[in-house]
């Protein structure tokens, strides 16, 4: 992990941020990047501008695995706005609608809350990352363009609502555990939509990303006192594992010298990944002094061949 004649450090890791308001989620990552001097980063996933929360920023070799979480389910908590819908469907945008949301009940947020658990489809915003013919939409949206957008298959798993305040402006603070892709933002304004009054998003918090929580989160306030005046190192026992986001995958420790040639590209044997999985399924690999390997996958023939290999002894490319 020392300094390399490029720029930057060759460090690998994973730092869960707690990203603070008003800031998106590249320029979290970079203010992370340039406390920790790191060479190579990456976040998992977009939070808005105006959400906060849970942020998993993968470093050097760590990146390799960001697909996972990427894929990983995601806990948000958020408060609803009904009687108003906003071109972005959140607090930011312009306001399309405003009625009186008077006479919503909780009974009735309830049962329309019904409709959105589960296995359901939600058209993606305008205001999101996915891209149209090479353009984000967001772009599109803020020139005036819009586009048809096809419904996605979303799972809500739990919908729960935490407090519900009445009034010409209801309000309502909800729990979600959810799949992957799905947009919070949808879900209030198809609540507000099935309502008849319109609604959008005030406040959005992630809460869980995958195996992470706020338990394991920082925020960025918090790293730069610490680093103070001093070098980025003393913020290096933060980082969690490489292969902390892939720890439901079981774990395989070879023999060394099985670990050599595991290293260089070549299938091994080793009978005991017949107790881990079967032919097809994914191990972590490790040496016998603890250090991961990589990620392989268990063969036909009682072994195990490399399908990710870790380069911990590679510094930046430049």
């Amino acid at each position: 992990m020392g300094r390399s004649r490029y720029f930057g450090r060759s460090l690998h890791g994973i730092l869960v941020l707690n990203k603070p308001p008003g800031i998106t989620s590249n320029k979290a990552l970079q203010q992370a990047k340039h406390l920790f001097f790191a060479h190579k980063a990456g976040h998992t996933g977009s939070l808005d501008p105006l959400a906060t929360g849970v942020l998993p920023l993968c470093f050097g070799e760590a990146t390799k695995f960001s697909q996972h979480l990427l894929d990983a389910d995601k806990r948000y908590t958020s408060t609803f706005v009904l009687g108003q819908s906003t071109s972005t469907a959140d607090c930011e945008g312009e306001i399309l609608t405003q009625v009186s949301a008077a006479q919503v009940t909780l009974e009735a947020v309830e049962s329309a809350l019904d409709a959105l658990r589960g296995a359901i489809l939600q058209v993606p915003p305008m205001v999101s990352a996915l891209k149209f013919q090479g353009q984000p939409l967001y772009k599109l949206a803020r020139e005036g363009i819009e586009i048809e957008r096809a419904p996605r298959a979303v799972t809500i798993y739990s919908l729960q609502v935490l407090a519900f305040r009445p009034g010409e402006l209801a309000e309502l603070d909800v729990d979600v555990s959810c799949s992957k892709g799905t947009y919070i933002r949808s879900l209030a304004q198809d609540l507000g939509e099935s309502l008849g009054v319109g609604g959008h998003v005030a406040r959005l918090h992630r809460s869980a990303a995958g195996p992470f929580t706020e338990s394991h989160s920082l925020r960025l306030a918090q790293l730069q006192a610490e680093r103070g005046e001093q070098g980025p190192e003393v913020l290096d026992h933060y980082l969690l594992p490489v292969d902390y986001a892939i720890q439901s995958i079981p774990a395989l420790t070879l023999e060394e010298h099985s670990a050599h040639y595991f290293c260089h590209g070549q299938a091994v044997m080793d009978v005991r990944v017949y107790r881990l999985g079967q032919q097809g399924d994914k191990v972590r690999v490790f040496r016998p002094d603890g250090l991961f390997l990589g990620l392989g996958e268990i063969t036909d023939e009682g072994g195990v061949t490399p399908r990710r290999l870790m380069v911990f002894d590679a510094g930046p490319k430049g």
